[in-house]
């Protein structure tokens, strides 16, 4: 069953008199349950491409259907209920509060989405221990690794119960071993049949992952299908071991 469908995707940015065409005319399919990973030099359209999915923008040309439903000429209202809904999203950056705990950083979806308190709480600790870190529910973001804060940002995302993942280079600013742990937590929700779309300029993330979209110039150039994905339960196995909530 196809997930995503994107037609001759053209994106066009105007500044002052000058026009930058950052995709032009893209189409490619992503079926349920996929794990796909975009790859591509800066400037490539990558994270463009990366918004448009993500129903952070819209195309200037072309057609995106996602479950069967036109999205390429909704408004920002109508978009931002699709997010809501659908979508979960993981940064570089973690974009986690400093200030609130954990706990307080995974309820913030269900806050703007109106969830009681009770079941706020529930959830986001359920969402916690799903990437094993519910010992760490009160802690500030200040106080946990950078790894573990990235899999707060995980557990973010969760809440809602997403059918889709988007992740823009989520291992960007992590050692080789907290990567690993954040690629093995992916593989494990795709396993639970939800869609994952990574962005990496890591090669070797990247083959975490079942199918590989590479990008040049705004073009799709290759589409790569990977027969046997690396596990990070088996490379994880290699790594030296780190202290638990090491900065």
């Amino acid at each position: 069953m196809l997930m995503l469908q994107v037609t001759n995707l053209v994106k066009v940015y105007q500044t002052d008199k000058i026009a930058v065409t950052a995709l032009k005319g893209v189409s490619f399919n992503i079926e349920t349950g996929s794990f796909v990973s975009i790859m591509g030099p800066s400037g490539s359209g990558k994270s463009t491409l990366m918004n448009i999915l993500g129903c952070l923008d819209t195309p200037t040309e072309g057609q995106y259907f996602l479950d069967g439903v036109d999205v390429s000429r909704m408004t920002e209202k109508e978009l931002a209920r699709i997010r809501n809904i659908k979508i979960g999203f993981v940064f570089q950056a973690f974009n986690l509060l400093p200030r609130i705990t954990c706990l307080r950083n995974v309820e913030l979806p269900m806050i703007y989405a109106g969830v009681k308190e009770k079941e706020r709480k529930r959830r986001a600790m359920e969402a916690l221990e799903k990437v094993g870190l519910a010992n760490r529910a009160h802690h500030l973001p200040s106080e946990i690794s950078g790894g573990q804060r990235q899999r707060v940002a995980i557990a973010r995302a969760l809440v809602n119960n997403p059918s889709i993942i988007m992740a823009d280079e989520p291992t960007g600013n992590l050692d080789s071993r907290s990567g690993e742990e954040i690629m093995g937590i992916f593989q494990e929700l795709n396993r639970e049949g939800v869609t994952i779309i990574l962005v990496t300029h890591e090669p070797e993330i990247a083959k975490h992952t079942q199918r590989i979209l590479y990008f040049r110039d705004g073009k799709l150039k290759d589409d790569q299908t990977i027969s046997e994905p690396l596990k990070a339960k088996d490379i994880l196995a290699k790594l030296p071991l780190v202290e638990d909530g090491a900065l």
